[in-house]
């Protein structure tokens, strides 16, 4: 778990930090809240589903298919088209002050905050000012920090039409078939049938192009079963090749060998399987080439 402390002058004029160079601090995260402001850029590779907190729904980019395990991270690396906000701000985050007031922290269990080589960004410049790369990263989590309550009334005027349903997600292993609980989607048969003045309130508060990016966001929880598959053949087959897995590589050439989609429903594309192939495979195409001196 994190551990964040607020910064200040005297608490840290003498520390440094340095920025991070992996993703292995997002390695269990099965979700991530996404902002309505990105969703359009999001949905083309992620799969997109809304979390239910309260009465409120939230928009997550699914990353896992199981608790304590995000699928998009591999070995530290980053593997997806597109990484979500909510990383792009670490090891700072925002504490919620008196009122209105919003403090910088920044988490201590990081690694990326200490003293000598290897920290090269001071908290503070000679007049004792804040550096520019902290009022970077302060503006940045403000951002979102306003931007969540954009998200926030976008999908409560969804939610006024009750364009909200559980996502019948199911994985298939090798154990069997279970389900994945506390996903929600959009009602796309409610959302067709919306009268025009539902129509228009739902247009009116930005909530057309989030329920679009949802639905088209959901075709991308398959990459997600092909990532799974492609890491257990190799992890089970060639144990010494699993730092070497080029996630990349597999994606493109999924991509570009996926035969053309028609606009018929899949009855099973809420089905994942994660199930490895037991057949041949050819590993090369699995592990990234070694590179020559």
């Amino acid at each position: 778990m994190p551990r964040y402390e607020l910064i200040t002058k005297s608490g840290f004029a003498a520390q440094a930090w340095r920025r991070y160079d992996n993703h292995a601090f997002a390695a269990t995260d099965a979700v991530a809240p996404l902002l309505v402001q990105e969703l359009a850029k999001a949905c083309m590779s992620l799969p997109i589903a809304f979390l239910q907190q309260g009465d409120a729904f939230v928009p997550h980019a699914v990353q896992g298919l199981e608790a304590g395990r995000n699928l998009f991270v591999v070995n530290g690396t980053w593997v997806g088209p597109y990484t979500p906000a909510a990383y792009r701000g670490y090891p700072f985050a925002l504490a919620q002050g008196d009122g209105d007031d919003l403090h910088l922290c920044i988490d201590m269990d990081s690694g990326l905050v200490g003293a000598g080589d290897g920290f090269d960004q001071p908290f503070f410049d000679d007049a004792g000012e804040a550096a520019q790369p902290v009022k970077d990263a302060l503006n940045f989590l403000q951002q979102i920090h306003n931007n969540r309550a954009v998200t926030k009334r976008v999908c409560a005027a969804l939610a006024a039409e009750d364009l909200f349903q559980p996502w019948p997600l199911k994985v298939q292993g090798p154990n069997g078939e279970r389900r994945v609980d506390g996903l929600f989607r959009i009602d796309e048969a409610r959302l067709n049938s919306l009268d025009a003045d539902a129509l228009a309130r739902v247009q009116k508060a930005g909530g057309l192009p989030v329920a679009y990016c949802q639905l088209l966001s959901m075709g991308n929880i398959q990459t997600l079963g092909l990532i799974a598959r492609k890491l257990e053949e190799v992890k089970n087959r060639m144990p010494e090749m699993s730092d070497q897995i080029d996630v990349d590589g597999i994606l493109q050439r999924h991509k570009s060998s996926a035969p053309e989609q028609d606009l018929e429903p899949v009855e099973n594309d809420n089905v994942v399987n994660i199930a490895a192939d037991t057949g041949d495979f050819d590993l090369s195409a699995f592990v990234k080439p070694e590179k020559s001196d």
